[in-house]
């Protein structure tokens, strides 16, 4: 079991802090945070040490949330394309059992999606209690893209106002109203047990150019690219915009938003895996006890089972061994062959199985 020390959790603590957005603050992501930072307080040879730590910090508790399996954890990662968020998820969670953890990812929507309210396909793919959800995109897309391309919203069927006008033509008051819908359902998962984490992949226009470039020119990348991926990029000022007020209006106490400077890869995933792995501390998922009557059953089983080993006594006292069993002397099919060799009787010696004879006996 890994130990968290009061030090850990402070350092882990000064990495994240000034990352979060505080609740109520007015945000601008070109003024106020910066895609290219790094913390002072790690280098990147020491960053990529800390990250294996970090896996195993994340690998221990996740443990302990599925055997516990009360509380469940979301993890919501946005951010432009190139982002990074693929290769968070790859890296960060790769030490984790993967029957635990689930990734959803939320493209355009189908039919049947766009014929119920704009959270019904999100909480659809809820983890369960013991497990960590990741949403690659996330309900934050219905006040993003939808907000940038307005035939997206006109798509969703909504019905008309008390005046008339239908809700796309209404202004800001739908991203208001938004907001405060997706504010109150993250309230509703905290209620019951479910931790809300939510990262902002924050990349530089350059770097996701740069990206871009890598996934023209190298044909193994070739597939991760869309020409569409270059209209949404002359849309960037639009996008900076959506971020920004998203940011602001729902980053609360019980889900707060952290904006994970982008630029540099490694920095990014140290940050998105000292994020979740400070959630699960909080959390503080413990294997559960049982009761007297149940260790006494155990004990009572675990004797049982050493009986059933090899070289148990007989009631008169002396060991079993296979020739008093059978009346003969055989190889390969005995108990004691599980430790690679048993006593007989054969030419009055004590003989050694062959390894054929071991496997056989397996």
């Amino acid at each position: 079991m890994i130990e968290v020390t009061d030090a850990r959790q402070r350092n882990i603590a000064a990495l994240i802090d000034p990352l979060r957005v505080q609740p109520g603050r007015e945000v601008d992501l070109g003024r106020d945070f910066d895609p290219g930072w790094h913390s002072d307080l790690v280098g990147k040879k020491d960053g990529v040490e800390l990250l294996r730590a970090g896996i195993d910090l994340l690998a221990e508790y996740q443990r302990r949330l599925a055997a516990q399996g009360t509380h469940g954890v979301l993890l919501c990662l946005q951010s432009l394309d190139a982002g990074g968020k693929d290769g968070t998820i790859r890296h960060v969670m790769s030490g984790v059992n993967p029957q635990g953890v689930h990734v959803s990812g939320f493209k355009v929507p189908s039919a049947a999606e766009l014929g119920h309210d704009y959270l019904w396909r999100y909480a659809r793919a809820m983890p369960a209690r013991g497990e960590i959800g990741i949403f690659n995109r996330s309900h934050y897309e219905e006040v993003l893209v939808v907000r940038v391309h307005p035939e997206a919203l006109a798509r969703q069927g909504l019905p008309p106002t008390a005046d008339g006008s239908t809700e796309h033509d209404s202004g800001g008051d739908i991203w208001d109203r938004r907001y405060r819908e997706i504010n109150d359902w993250e309230r509703y998962l905290a209620d019951n047990g479910f931790a809300v984490v939510k990262l902002f992949l924050n990349l530089s226009k350059e770097e996701q150019r740069k990206r871009f470039l890598k996934r023209v020119r190298v044909p193994e990348r070739n597939w991760k690219f869309s020409p569409a991926d270059v209209r949404e990029r002359a849309r960037w000022d639009d996008y900076q915009q959506a971020f920004s007020q998203m940011l602001s209006a729902t980053s609360t106490a019980h889900a707060p938003w952290y904006v994970i400077p982008a630029d540099h890869k490694w920095f990014a995933r140290l940050c998105a895996a000292a994020v979740l792995a400070h959630t699960l501390i909080e959390i503080d998922p413990q294997y559960p006890t049982v009761s007297e009557d149940v260790r006494r059953e155990l004990a009572a089983v675990g004797r049982e089972l050493e009986a059933e080993g090899p070289g148990r006594p007989e009631p008169d006292g002396h060991a079993a061994s296979p020739d008093r069993h059978h009346g003969n002397d055989h190889h390969g099919d005995h108990h004691g062959h599980h430790h690679g060799h048993h006593h007989g009787h054969a030419n009055g010696k004590t003989k050694r199985t062959t390894a054929k004879a071991t496997r056989a006996g397996r």
